[in-house]
């Protein structure tokens, strides 16, 4: 049986100066389709989330309606994922498992309150990923944002404590809000032991490269050997 891999695609990666990036798109899914390896992708909101999320919050909406409203964002590039994939669009996990044995599986957000970063974790804690991998617009995890701090210092490999650390620090819980990867994600891959990798999702040798389980210039997060 293929190894299963799933990716969680940062949404932001789906734009470029507000408009698709169609090009990213259509190279992304080539890179995915070729491959031999089994996948479920989650695909982020972006721009699109981000947006609606701030319009609701400036309307009077709470949080609750602000992240249900940026889920429909989510959704919508995951569909638009999964068809120029050849893929399956589900809705859930219990959807996913359903559809585990067909070889592309995308889905977007889930429920209010949770970010696609834990909806990734999630995926692949269901269908027993043989790894995590977090595409984005940074080329791994550094100790402090790396577009605010010219000094940041990226991680070539770390521990599931070390990521938590990280996580408790920038995790608002606001919908649409950028952190490293959320504090609820964190504790999921590390009560599973799931092998998670950071890459700047523009850069497709380094995704291949995770995807292929081959060293990478990302991030890597396991257990300390």
């Amino acid at each position: 049986m293929n190894e299963r891999i799933v990716l969680s695609l940062g949404g932001s990666l789906l734009f470029k100066d507000g408009k698709l990036n169609k090009e990213y798109i259509k190279s992304i899914a080539e890179l995915i389709k070729k491959n031999e390896k089994t996948f479920g992708i989650v695909v982020g909101g972006g721009i699109a989330a981000r947006m609606y999320a701030k319009g609701a919050r400036e309307l009077g909406l709470g949080e609750f309606h602000a992240d249900n409203i940026a889920i429909m964002s989510t959704r919508q590039n995951a569909m638009l994922i999964s068809l120029v994939c050849d893929g399956v669009y589900v809705n859930d996990f219990d959807e996913a498992l359903r559809n585990k044995d067909k070889k592309i599986v995308v889905m977007g957000g889930t429920i209010p309150g949770i970010s696609t970063d834990t909806d990734s974790a999630l995926l692949a804690e269901c269908l027993r990923a043989k790894r995590l991998i977090n595409l984005s617009s940074t080329k791994g995890i550094y100790d402090k944002d790396p577009k605010k701090y010219s000094d940041a210092k990226k991680y070539d490999e770390m521990d599931y404590d070390e990521l938590l650390s990280l996580a408790i620090s920038s995790d608002t819980r606001e919908a649409g809000m950028h952190f490293v990867f959320d504090l609820v994600a964190c504790t999921i891959i590390k009560r599973s032991k799931i092998e998670a990798h950071f890459v700047n999702g523009r850069d497709l040798k380094e995704v291949e490269k995770a995807i292929n389980g081959e060293r990478h210039d990302g991030t890597v997060v396991r257990e300390r050997k």
